[in-house]
């Protein structure tokens, strides 16, 4: 029985993977690193300071770090706040929820400052009990660490919450935090989960799930 919804943010509540990706390549261009579209999908994701250092190494300082994560998310911002908006379905699915008193959370590894710009820009806060960010975990994603907390916010084990997801990355991280997941296929295609068992569904965006669908196929209450 799911007692619980977690929502990840980026690629999930909102499609705006492809504008990050892109933002990405015009900040790491201005420090002469060239990457395509492609290899920032596939390697750029997770908290910013945590994949720079992975990523280039000791090639910037804590402080370039920083500032280049600063600069990128402005960027971003910039670039995604005219067309900001929830993935098609969701906007009903959270009045659903909401309704019948559901406890739901965002987990998300986007910064603060990202997730005060979603937040900023759509009505949805009424809805969370729990909202968590990259500055609320020591260990990024695919750490379960940002799903531990959250459920723990929502005074719930963590096995007792489904989740709904985007990215491999995100759905390593559900499969050990041991969650039921749910992955909507704004950022990657069904096939590239194929190694994963724990994903229950792929949806393109909410208009195929409901409340009824969740209690009929999750037990959800």
């Amino acid at each position: 029985m799911m007692k619980a919804i977690i929502f990840d943010m980026d690629g999930t509540m909102v499609d705006n993977m492809t504008i990050h990706n892109q933002a990405w390549q015009i900040e790491l261009r201005k420090h002469g690193i060239k990457m395509s579209l492609a290899e920032i999908k596939e390697n750029l994701h997770g908290i910013n300071i945590e994949l720079l250092e992975k990523n280039f190494g000791d090639r910037f300082t804590a402080e370039e770090r920083m500032q280049i994560s600063k600069h990128k998310e402005l960027r971003y911002q910039a670039m995604f706040a005219k067309e900001i908006k929830l993935i098609s379905g969701l906007g009903r699915l959270l009045n659903e929820l909401h309704t019948a008193k559901i406890p739901m959370a965002i987990g998300t590894a986007a910064p603060p400052e990202n997730v005060e710009f979603v937040l900023n820009h759509l009505p949805i806060y009424q809805f969370f009990v729990s909202i968590l960010h990259s500055d609320d975990v020591k260990n990024g994603k695919p750490d379960p660490e940002i799903y531990l907390k959250s459920a723990e916010r929502l005074g719930l084990d963590v096995k007792d919450c489904l989740v709904f997801e985007d990215s491999i990355t995100g759905a390593e991280t559900t499969r050990r935090a041991g969650c039921e997941t749910i992955i909507v296929t704004t950022t990657h295609k069904e096939e590239e989960f194929a190694k994963f068992n724990h994903i229950r569904r792929f949806i393109k965006d909410y208009n195929d799930i409901s409340l009824s669908y969740l209690q009929k196929h999750y037990a959800l209450g």
